[in-house]
């Protein structure tokens, strides 16, 4: 069975940090896209990182330099560690996986665009 599922959202301060994490389960992390997504009431898809099958990381501008991603493949996770945090970055975060991904999101497409999503962890910063 596939299954995504995050944790790790919270509500924080302007400037402060959290680490989201993933588990997948029923994906081979060597043949795969894993990433994260967000979305904010009102706005579409937003791009934040995705990492490929062979290590490769890429990162939206909105969040380059202050975001990280990274695998644990023995623990079958993935992790968006996230600092100084913006009251723009709150929105609904979610990990996505499938055979490639993309940074950029067709509007009207989000939560479709990818084969399998997590069910979305909150994060919340306010200023």
């Amino acid at each position: 069975e596939i299954e995504l599922v995050e944790s790790g959202g919270g509500s924080v301060q302007t400037g402060g940090s959290l680490r989201l994490s993933c588990i997948v389960t029923g994906i081979p992390f060597d043949d795969s896209d894993m990433g994260w997504y967000r979305m904010a009431p009102g706005s579409e898809c937003d791009f934040v990182a995705y990492i490929s099958g062979d290590g490769s990381t890429y990162y939206g501008d909105s969040v380059k330099g202050r975001a990280t991603i990274s695998q644990d493949r023995a623990r079958k996770t993935m992790y968006l560690q996230m600092n100084n945090l913006k009251p723009e970055d709150t929105a609904v975060y979610y990990c996505a996986a499938d055979l490639t991904l993309d940074r950029t999101v067709v509007p009207g497409t989000c939560l479709n665009f990818a084969g399998y999503w997590g069910q979305g962890t909150q994060v919340t910063v306010s200023s």
